[in-house]
């Protein structure tokens, strides 16, 4: 038929993954809302091309991308470093942030009053800052609040144009 798609994606409502923070955290970094490799994994940035991890291990001094999951989440955590996405829910076809719908927020004031020696929320490509600000709008001069370019494999700029920017999160720990 005419004007029919040749195949229909689903649209299911994903959810986000529990904090990864502790008395400790310093520097909390928020992604939007993981991807779809990420939520079959159950594991933050589990997609191969996302360079997350590769992005800051410098920032620790530790290669992170080595670790297996448990031990880069660990590793984090000793850094003062927690992780968490500012999207709890939300509708999306694929995993792109351009197609996220109908989202509800978490709740990161409430993380954030956990969190006693917090210096700095960064967020992790401009969908989490922009979702991010509406959050913390009223705790703006509290926390440095940080926009970094994503991690994304569909962010193409490559990874030494986005290295600067990750790097300088070294300043909050």
């Amino acid at each position: 038929m005419l004007g029919q798609p040749r195949y229909t994606e689903r649209v299911t409502l994903k959810r986000s993954f529990p904090p990864v923070a502790d008395a400790r955290t310093q520097l909390l970094i928020c992604g939007s809302l993981p991807g779809d490799r990420s939520l079959a994994a159950q594991r933050y940035y589990a997609h191969p091309q996302n360079q997350f991890w590769r992005l800051l291990s410098p920032v620790i001094g530790r290669d992170l991308a080595a670790l297996n999951y448990e031990d880069r989440l660990a590793a984090l955590l000793d850094a003062h470093i927690g992780l968490w996405d500012v999207v709890a829910t939300a509708t999306r076809t694929g995993s792109s942030d351009a197609a996220i719908r109908n989202h509800a927020p978490n709740d990161l004031e409430q993380l954030t009053a956990t969190l006693p020696r917090l210096r700095a929320i960064a967020f992790n490509g401009g969908t989490a800052y922009k979702i991010g600000l509406r959050l913390m709008d009223e705790h703006a001069r509290r926390y440095a609040l940080i926009a970094l370019p994503s991690s994304s494999p569909l962010h193409t700029i490559g990874i030494a144009a986005k290295q600067e920017a990750w790097t300088a999160l070294g300043d909050y720990l």
